[in-house]
């Protein structure tokens, strides 16, 4: 049996001394680097997605769409207004889908969801605002009353072509 001498110093754990120099003790520094969080949160924007072919084409995307909705809401009246409506929403959501998709792969957000594929969702979002964008400009096209901010908004004129006699006429 142990005396109150040898027990002196002992609180329960083995000594600090013999863990930190012991080869085999599970205290040694680790070999991989703890990342250190700058700003908010460790958000930082990533600059080479930006430059890259993706960042641009994203970026461009956000200016049309933004553009688009600047031209529609531009339009003080209509009298068959489902078409203009339609182009609105179309704009505005497609603005607000993929500005909020270039923020989450700028920022690189995308990488604390794992769970979701991005690249997936940012195909899908592609592909929808390039349908419904063709769709509300076809309907917008057709039901427009050919003022500069509806043409500008469906971004395609097509020319007219009158037929006379000796030559044709284009305006």
């Amino acid at each position: 049996m142990r005396n109150g001498e040898d027990l002196e110093g002992f609180d329960g754990e083995a000594s600090s001394t013999s863990m930190i120099s012991g080869a085999s003790s599970p205290y040694q520094p680790t070999t991989e680097p703890v990342s250190q969080r700058h700003g908010l949160g460790g958000l930082r924007c990533d600059l080479d997605y930006l430059r890259g072919a993706f960042g641009k084409i994203k970026i461009t995307e956000v200016v049309l769409a933004l553009i688009a909705f600047i031209c529609i809401e531009t339009i003080m009246e209509c009298s068959p207004c489902q078409g203009l409506y339609f182009f609105e929403f179309v704009s505005c959501s497609t603005f607000v889908v993929t500005g909020a998709l270039l923020l989450m792969f700028s920022l690189n957000l995308h990488t604390r969801i794992p769970q979701i594929n991005w690249n997936l969702t940012d195909l899908v979002n592609t592909g929808l605002s390039t349908f419904f964008f063709f769709i509300a400009s076809v309907v917008l096209a057709a039901l427009n009353h050919k003022t500069g901010a509806e043409i500008a908004a469906v971004i395609s004129k097509k020319p007219q072509v009158r037929w006379s006699t000796n030559n044709i006429e284009s305006f």
